[in-house]
């Protein structure tokens, strides 16, 4: 298995070594907690009002004929010679009625709906990565053999709830049809919810139909029970990109939800303020919101941040620090201020997985609970700024993903969780091992990990001294090989393999569409 990264497939539990790796159950996940606020109602309204004026007076650029008709004709001002549009608050207004507060993704397995809002909390894969990295093959470049394992690694690990936008980019593949093979992937061995890839529309329709396709619903049934959603980037500082704007109305024609993320680096596409950066984010986000109820009001939409800041030495993008914990709070304060579903990152910058990537990982994960997520996006296998999934990462991300489930979990408080009669059994200077009390819910007591290791030194050491990112390695191996792919009905997966290779075939001859 070890040098067989296609690993994986169809195994019976008879077949599986070993008792299995120790993870939670699949699960929906809630945050019972209030979120952090570090702004005050009079900031918050000066956040408001200077995005406002963002809007008003500066405009966002948009390089769609499309988009300028619907916002000329919503009574927006609209400079068709420099492309700008600008709009005040009164269309905010309007738009942010329409939105629904909260909605629900289904897969083809709808015992794995995801809801979106309110105090759900849902973790992704990873998406994006051009390159991809284990501790044996070493980095190289995406592939879709290595695709392919991340999501049978993503069906596998049960605290992951959603798949990202191409996960790693299989760039041996045409790049205007290999999201016919990344969606066909994700599918077919796994049945989770998936983001489509919304530049342009064509790849956004392809997402739509395969998804109904797997379902076995028509795509207008669709409409009323969504089942894949999309990001849209923004390309700050105020720039709407054709392509993307496409894919954005397709999407919303048909009712799937559309998260609007501004991709905002201080110092580099932001001013170098907090402040700064969350107004302009704040105005890039509204925007991408209106737009979506001028094509059909009631649109599912999320309110996306990814807002960081850039090394002043070297420009280089930093994640996991404590300005990226801010902006991660702050901006959900501003989700709630809209009622909006709101999703951001735990990103980190760290070339390697080793102590920088866990604990910058970890502040930002921190931000993101503490801010009251709903989508953790690429939650689990993110490295290299970006540039990198890797298969190390992602074990680590699932045991960091695990605590926080964990650490969520309502606390029991039940008269025999008080605990007076077990402490009045055991006498003054003894110890609970034995007692009844811990002997009824030793195997359930506390949080089992999967990559920590809690073995004294000297056993630690007969074991083989393995520290966690051998362990880690092990670990994505095992779950490659204990892998189940999920069943599909014959049929379904007939039409569904016919679906690709037409569009294949309209692609080839079409390069455009």
């Amino acid at each position: 298995m070890s040098q067989d990264r296609r690993g994986g497939g169809r195994r019976s539990k008879l077949g599986r070594s070993g008792g299995g790796i120790p993870q939670l159950p699949w699960q929906s996940v809630k945050n019972p907690y209030p979120p952090m606020q570090l702004l005050d109602e009079e900031r918050m309204q000066q956040l408001h009002d200077t995005s406002m004026r963002i809007l008003s007076e500066l405009g966002i650029r948009v390089m769609s004929e499309r988009v300028m008709d619907l916002f000329a004709s919503a009574g927006a001002i609209v400079d068709r010679e420099e492309k700008t549009i600008r709009i005040d608050e009164s269309l905010v207004r309007e738009a942010l009625r329409a939105v629904p507060s909260s909605f629900t993704l289904t897969s083809r397995n709808p015992e794995k709906q995801v809801h979106l809002g309110g105090n759900s909390l849902v973790f992704g894969l990873v998406a994006g990565p051009p390159n991809v990295h284990d501790r044996i093959n070493g980095r190289r470049q995406g592939n879709l053999a290595d695709y392919q394992n991340f999501i049978r690694l993503a069906h596998h690990f049960n605290a992951i709830h959603i798949i990202g936008n191409q996960v790693v980019a299989p760039m041996e593949l045409p790049a205007n049809a290999r999201h016919l093979d990344t969606y066909h992937a994700n599918l077919t061995l796994s049945d989770l919810s998936f983001h489509c890839t919304a530049i342009g529309r064509a790849r956004a329709m392809d997402g739509i139909n395969m998804m109904a396709i797997a379902r076995g619903i028509s795509v207008e049934e669709m409409r009323a029970s969504p089942g894949v959603t999309t990001i849209i980037s923004i390309n700050s500082p105020r720039l709407f990109d054709d392509a993307m704007a496409e894919g954005l109305i397709a999407m919303a024609e048909h009712g799937q939800p559309v998260t609007v993320t501004p991709f905002t680096l201080m110092g580099a596409m932001t001013p170098v303020t907090l402040a700064a950066a969350l107004c302009q984010q704040n105005a890039e986000a509204l925007f991408g919101v209106v737009l979506t109820q001028l094509v059909n009001p009631g649109t599912p939409v999320m309110y996306g941040a990814f807002t960081s800041n850039v090394d002043m030495k070297s420009g280089a993008p930093a994640f996991g620090t404590p300005e990226n914990a801010k902006a991660n709070i702050i901006a959900g304060q501003l989700a709630r201020r809209y009622n909006l579903p709101y999703r951001t990152s735990n990103a980190n910058a760290s070339n390697v997985v080793d102590l920088q990537a866990a604990y910058e990982t970890e502040m930002a994960t921190w931000g993101a609970v503490l801010g009251g997520a709903n989508l953790i996006y690429h939650a689990a296998g993110w490295l290299e700024g970006g540039l990198t999934a890797s298969y190390e990462k992602l074990v680590l991300d699932v045991e960091i993903l695990q605590n926080m489930m964990e650490f969520l979990r309502p606390l029991p408080f039940q008269e025999d969780d008080l605990g007076f009669e077990a402490i009045k059994s055991v006498p003054a200077g003894g110890h609970f091992f034995g007692a009844e009390h811990t002997m009824s819910r030793y195997t359930t007591a506390f949080y089992q990990p999967m990559l920590s290791n809690w073995q004294n030194h000297g056993a630690w050491e007969e074991a083989g001294g393995k520290d966690a990112l051998e362990r880690a390695t092990e670990l994505w191996q095992q779950a490659l090989h204990d892998y189940e792919e999920p069943v599909m009905d014959p049929a379904t997966r007939e039409e569904l393999d016919a679906y690709v290779a037409r569009r294949r075939e309209e692609i080839a001859a079409n390069p455009e569409g």
